[in-house]
Formats: structure tokens, sequence, C-alpha cells
């Protein structure tokens, strides 16, 4: 269905810039380009537009990176093995559909990129696909006139700050966490609460000025009990 080949120079790896053909035609999620909401069978290039901890942009451009077909809203999903190969995947869907682009891995990274769907159409993928799919509630522009240049344009500015949901297959709205996979080390830290087992710290306003206190009164203490000898002795 796609093919992925080596992404360009390192010096281009801050928006990971990766090369994909596709065999076949591809329904994307954010906002498209006008008559670009499926992309033809084709080369295509994808970048990260800005990059946020929880959600990232990432647009995607024709071969000749002279004009954006779309800019769509992407959160961290997590993977076990990391590839030295770029990996796309998608949702399956009934023959004759185009079929829905779901994640993007860049080559060396855990880390990829799930994509968020209008909440209509990411409805009818997961009933589609019988699996839950990402979706934002906020109404966003699904098309634009002009390609996307930067990421201070207003709409850009709507999907970063658009709440993220997961749309189940009967229509149930659920935590983005039953549809993406969090790190070993974050699953780990989520859990440590309902261990019942809290670390043991002091609170940032505690000082030592307790203890030198004490040390002092103890030095005090002890010269005077010297003095009193002395005095006995002599």
């Amino acid at each position: 269905m796609g093919a992925a080949v080596a992404p360009a120079a390192m010096a281009d790896d801050w928006n990971r810039k990766t090369v994909v053909t596709f065999s076949g035609p591809v329904e994307i999620p954010g906002v498209h380009l006008a008559g670009w909401s499926v992309l033809p069978a084709g080369t295509y290039v994808f970048k990260i537009l800005d990059s946020q901890s929880d959600r990232h942009i990432v647009q995607i451009f024709t071969q000749d990176e002279k004009k954006v077909v779309a800019t769509i809203l992407a959160i961290p999903n997590y993977r076990l093995q990391a590839t030295d190969k770029t990996v796309i995947t998608f949702r399956e869907r009934p023959a004759g559909e185009p079929e829905a682009l779901r994640a993007w891995f860049y080559p060396g990274r855990n880390w990829g990129e799930e994509f968020v769907y209008p909440k209509a159409m990411a409805l009818a993928i997961a009933k589609e696909t019988n699996t839950p799919v990402l979706f934002t509630p906020a109404e966003l522009p699904l098309e634009v006139a002009e390609p996307i240049q930067s990421a201070g344009v207003p709409v850009v500015v709507q999907l970063k700050q658009a709440p993220i949901m997961a749309i189940k297959p009967s229509g149930e709205e659920v935590e983005i966490a039953e549809v993406v996979t969090a790190p070993p080390v974050q699953a780990q830290a989520e859990a440590a609460p309902a261990s019942g087992v809290a670390e043991r710290t002091l609170p940032s306003t505690a000082s030592y000025l307790p203890l030198m206190a004490a040390f002092g009164l103890l030095a005090l203490g002890s010269a005077l009990a010297l003095r009193m000898a002395e005095r006995r002795i002599q």
C-alpha cells in the first residue's frame, strides 16, 4: 500500500522530512487543500510543522514540496521497537474505499504520530474497522483555499488547542489512552499512586537552621560544663 524511501539528510532531522510513495488512494484527516481529502496514488513529502510535548502538527507536501496539501493534528504514539525505516500504518476499510491514514513512525524513533480525525469521519472509520479512532470535537475547517505556510496562522493555533478524545464503533467517547500506547516509564508513573506507596520527601520549606541551632546549644552546654569542671579542680 505504501512505501517510504530513506529520509533526507540529517540536517532535516528536526522536521523529520520523509518521502513516501502510495500505490493507492489514501484518505487523510486534518485541514486539507480544497480537493485533497483523499490523496491520489503517488509520492508525497511528510514534515513536522510544529512540535509540542503532547501533540504535533504534521504537513503533507506534493513531491516537489511546492504545495502543502494537508495540515494534520497528531499526538505521540509509542512502539516498543524502533526500526531503521519509515513506517506508515493505515486503517483497513471495505473494498472500494481508500485506506485511512493512521500513523507515521520516523526511522530510529520509538515515538510516532497518531493522526486525529474530525468526529464524524472518526466514527465512520471506527464502525468500518471495528476499532477506536482518535478525534477532536472542535469545529475546525476541513479545507482551505490556500496552502498553510506557517505555525502562526489561526487554523494551526486552533489545531494546537483542540481537545482530543477517542471514539468507539458504538459511538462511545473514551480517553485517548485506549487508542494510544503510553511509554513504559509514563505507564509506571501513572500506576504508582494506585500501589499506595509514596516516596517520602522533606517539604521544600525545610532547612538546616534548627539543626545548626541544636549544635550551637550543645557546644555552649559543653563549654559551660568544662568551665565548671575547671573551677572544681582549682
